[in-house]
């Protein structure tokens, strides 16, 4: 995506600017072959800081330790925003950990060209082979593959159905009018629709991204980066509609300096029944039951509503998930521990006890929860499928349309000024 040496500057300003100097950078890869003990340490980098996931990874690190004694797994837990500036300032010093937690698409792209990631196309065909395809797409780059999947999923509507019910909502919306309609009536029954973490900006994100998937098409989204030009009307109309929804003021008081997993949080906020609905991915039950109580079973999940008269469908869906890659030259261990989180065992073990849903065909049967199998029956039905923007994109424009959507949710940005913004940081990176 565009010249290494370009991307790779570009890296430097933004890691520069977050004041992430190169010093505390100096403990990530290049020393794990071990001491004199002849032990290996692994250093492995992920975004899992919620319960129960935080344990279940580190008890597998553990079991992996135990099958291989001369191999130590230090793992390095950062919450998502923080992770993805450490990364990025990580990516311009040229130094990443052992094993990385990744989404794919774009920036992955601008590391594997920079030359910064290990191609495990033939040192993981063995067993690689027989994970879902759809899992292992994003990471996929000129038919190499550059990381391997844990989970898949998609971004849907979380909702309460208690507080559905006491609106006098029998279904969910299918349709963004009614999906308005719906909201309007969650407010006269006195009942927050929404909660959002206004403070993390990839939460908003995702609003702007489906809208202009049902309004523009989701090829229009690929072609719009091919082309460095998100300002056709498909786009302006999707930050239209979200303007639409704003202006009925459907989210939580403080929802601007709100995060997403925090105590006060997003999630914690529809865990704990205060707000209806959240737009969030497949891991929302965990972490609600995490931050928050949790619905139980008053929890529910609905696709994002079709816009009429827009090109795209119900059934296009927008998500991603979980996967691992390896910096430069990691060890074979590293290679190893990624066999071993992608087994069946393992994967069972998520599917149980985090949430997540398969990438092993195998572990399909443990899939019990009943919202977990709808959005695997959404995805399985699928006609179109788009990765998150902020990484199917180069970096510095998913930056910009999470930063320019967040703006227009604070209201301090039009549509056309958000489309026009996100073209512009496009073509600087061309």
């Amino acid at each position: 995506m565009g010249d290494p040496a370009l991307s790779r500057r570009g890296f430097l300003a933004v890691s520069a600017a977050a004041g992430l100097g190169m010093t505390a950078l100096s403990g990530c890869g290049g020393d794990s072959d071990g001491g004199s003990s002849g032990t290996t340490t692994i250093e492995w980098w992920n975004i899992s800081t919620t319960q129960p996931t935080k344990d279940v990874w580190a008890a597998l690190a553990k079991q992996f330790e135990a099958q291989n004694p001369k191999v130590k797994i230090k793992i390095v837990q950062l919450e998502n925003d923080a992770y993805k500036s450490k990364m990025t300032a990580l990516t311009a010093s040229g130094k990443l950990p052992d094993i990385f937690h990744t989404w794919g698409g774009g920036v992955l792209e601008q590391q594997v060209d920079a030359g910064l990631v290990e191609d495990l196309t033939d040192s993981t065909k063995a067993w690689a082979d027989g994970l879902l395809p759809v899992a292992k797409q994003p990471y996929l780059l000129d038919d190499r593959t550059y990381g391997i999947p844990f989970d898949i999923g998609m971004i849907g509507f979380w909702y309460n159905k208690a507080l559905f019910r006491q609106a006098g909502l029998s279904t969910p919306p299918t349709t963004w009018s009614g999906f308005l309609d719906a909201v309007r009536k969650l407010k006269s029954a006195g009942i927050t629709p929404l909660a959002l973490a206004g403070k993390e900006k990839w939460p908003g994100m995702y609003y702007w991204a489906y809208l202009a998937m049902r309004t523009a098409g989701i090829d229009a989204l690929r072609k719009a980066d091919d082309d460095n030009d998100f300002t056709g009307a498909g786009f302006v109309e999707a930050g239209g509609h979200l303007k639409e929804l704003v202006d009925l003021q459907p989210f939580q008081k403080g929802f601007l300096g709100a995060a997403y997993s925090t105590p006060t949080g997003q999630a914690a906020t529809v865990g704990n029944g205060k707000a209806a609905m959240e737009l969030m991915g497949q891991w929302a039950p965990v972490v609600e039951a995490d931050a928050g109580k949790g619905l139980g079973a008053d929890l529910g999940f609905f696709p994002f509503p079709a816009v009429d008269g827009g090109r795209g469908t119900i059934t296009e869906v927008f998500g991603g998930g979980g996967g691992h890659a390896l910096r430069k030259g990691a060890p074979q261990e590293a290679v190893d521990f990624l066999k071993f989180f992608a087994s069946r065992a393992t994967d069972q073990e998520l599917v149980k006890k985090t949430g997540v849903l398969p990438v092993a065909p195998a572990a399909e049967s443990v899939l019990t929860d009943p919202n977990l199998k709808a959005v695997q029956a959404q995805l399985k039905s699928a006609t179109g499928f788009q990765l998150y923007l902020d990484q199917a994109y180069a970096p510095a424009v998913g930056q910009e349309v999470n930063d320019s959507v967040a703006a227009l949710i604070a209201g301090s940005k039009s549509p056309e000024q958000v489309a026009q913004a996100i073209t512009k940081t496009a073509k600087e990176e061309q």
